[in-house]
């Protein structure tokens, strides 16, 4: 994405995914799965320990994974693009992002390119968004989602929004990744926009009408 003549470009349609060992990693293949038919480069970097969650909660081979993301980086590959400021994106999301890999993030002593990456999102103000799966929390988790959304960070859990009246698991996963990609100004089609109050209004208790 160019800017014209005189005019500073602005980021080029380009997103960084990570996928960490956190239960939920349907949310991951959906983001890239999103992000292909919006038309945004997708920039992929997977933890081993979500290879594992894949092949348990999906019939989805690391290939299937990684094939739908435009450009694939080792963990390990700490001189990949992505680990520099000067390689421009729109940002970056943790999709789902285990409470190890939040606390890594929120430390700033990254060991994998996961957490490198998100770690230049937050050193050139560019958006982090971790789609945090756990639950209960503790208050260290907490603190820390804290200390993130301090840094400027966002926290968003991948939670179910029933007034979109979901009539699958899937139709639940789409609405969550479509909400989190609304913190990029991405707009997918299949996320159910709240448009007020249907039916008959709610009666209220109040004796002044």
């Amino acid at each position: 994405m160019n800017g014209a003549a005189g005019t500073p470009a602005g980021p080029p349609d380009r997103i960084v995914v990570g996928v960490s060992g956190a239960s939920g990693v349907i949310h991951g293949v959906r983001v890239l799965d999103a992000l292909r038919e919006l038309g945004v480069e997708s920039h992929l970097v997977v933890t081993r320990a979500a290879l594992l969650t894949l092949s348990q909660e999906t019939d989805l081979t690391p290939d299937d994974l990684t094939g739908r993301a435009d450009v694939t980086h080792r963990l390990t590959d700490v001189g990949a693009s992505i680990a520099s400021g000067s390689f421009k994106t729109m940002g970056m999301i943790v999709a789902p992002c285990s409470v190890r890999t939040m606390g890594e993030i929120a430390t700033g002593v990254t060991s994998t390119l996961l957490t490198r990456a998100a770690d230049v999102m937050l050193k050139e103000r560019r958006r982090l968004v971790l789609m945090v799966r756990e639950t209960p929390l503790h208050l260290g988790h907490l603190r820390t989602m804290t200390t993130l959304t301090e840094m400027g960070a966002v926290i968003a859990p991948p939670l179910p929004a029933f007034y979109a009246r979901p009539k699958s698991i899937e139709e639940m996963v789409d609405q969550s990744v479509g909400r989190a990609l609304d913190l990029f100004g991405l707009d997918w089609s299949p996320v159910k926009r709240w448009d007020g109050l249907k039916g008959p209004a709610t009666t209220r208790n109040d004796p002044s009408e």
